[in-house]
């Protein structure tokens, strides 16, 4: 009798994720037998559920917050970005042994390269707001596409801790620096959960940017952040969120059922339907 892959997303709270949404859109699209389910489990059960996974009926899985730190401290074996980012988000079983990933940050760059083409060009300076999960893989993303990279966050401390993990060409600087980092930067990154629905707005002056810098944001509810609409204002070029939420879930998707999915307009409008508006 043959068992049908089952897949998770695991966090807590677990109701604001869009992965099942996501993941049984490309298992319907494909016709394959499967399932994808959500996990809530709270901070202290996490490690337990983490480390019976070898040997169960799970083929892997995602994480989200808060436990993807955990996770990557638990997995047997991790990819590059991982390695460097400090944080799990795929997990998948591989000999027996509980292996993790990171697609943050190839799901932000395969992001801009559809929604922004050529946006690497010409390396140039990049500002990072924020110095969680989401800024190492984003700092990541950038550079490795050979830009400088300026994290910026309100406590210096952890900005500079992320700049040592990911090294040369990565520097941290208190939040008062961002209007002269901007001056010089092609590129900027919001990566707080701040101008998501229910949070405080991003206090940020686009000004000193100049007229050919990129604005993106990881956040996608709303999907044009007040950054976005203040950076499209001024007319700056902007890249949503729900890109790298979508371009990220391609390779576990690809690991768990076997087949490489696609980041259509129809899935995007599937989600999209699902977070209220209409495109």
């Amino acid at each position: 009798m043959t068992v049908s892959p089952r897949a998770f997303v695991v966090g807590w709270p677990i109701t604001q994720s869009r992965s099942p949404l996501i993941h049984r859109h490309w298992l319907a699209e494909h016709r394959l037998a499967g399932s994808y389910e959500p996990l809530a489990i709270p901070p202290e059960e996490i490690e337990s559920f983490l480390r019976g996974l070898p040997g169960s009926a799970w083929i892997g899985g995602n994480v989200t917050v808060p436990h993807k730190a955990v996770a990557h401290r638990l997995v047997s074996e991790r990819d590059a970005v991982a390695e460097v980012t400090g944080a799990v988000n795929t997990l998948w079983i591989e000999d027996g042994k509980l292996c993790g990933g990171n697609s943050d940050g190839p799901g932000f760059l395969a992001n801009l390269d559809e929604n922004a083409v050529g946006w690497d060009a010409r390396p140039t300076d990049a500002v990072v707001l924020g110095a969680g999960g989401a800024a190492a893989a984003v700092a990541w993303g950038l550079k490795s596409r050979g830009f400088h990279v300026h994290l910026v966050n309100r406590t210096l401390s952890r900005a500079e801790a992320l700049a040592v993990r990911l090294g040369a060409g990565v520097s941290a600087h208190e939040w008062r620096a961002l209007p002269s980092l901007l001056r010089q930067a092609g590129l900027l990154a919001n990566t707080t959960s701040l101008g998501m629905i229910g949070k405080d707005d991003l206090p940020v002056d686009l000004t000193p940017l100049r007229d050919v810098a990129l604005v993106t944001d990881v956040v996608y509810a709303p999907l044009e952040t007040p950054l976005l609409a203040a950076a499209r204002a001024r007319g700056l070029a902007t890249v949503d969120g729900l890109g790298m939420l979508l371009h990220q879930a391609v390779s576990g998707f690809e690991r768990w059922f076997g087949v490489r999915p696609t980041v259509t307009p129809e899935l995007r409008r599937h989600i999209l339907a699902d977070l209220g508006v209409t495109a």
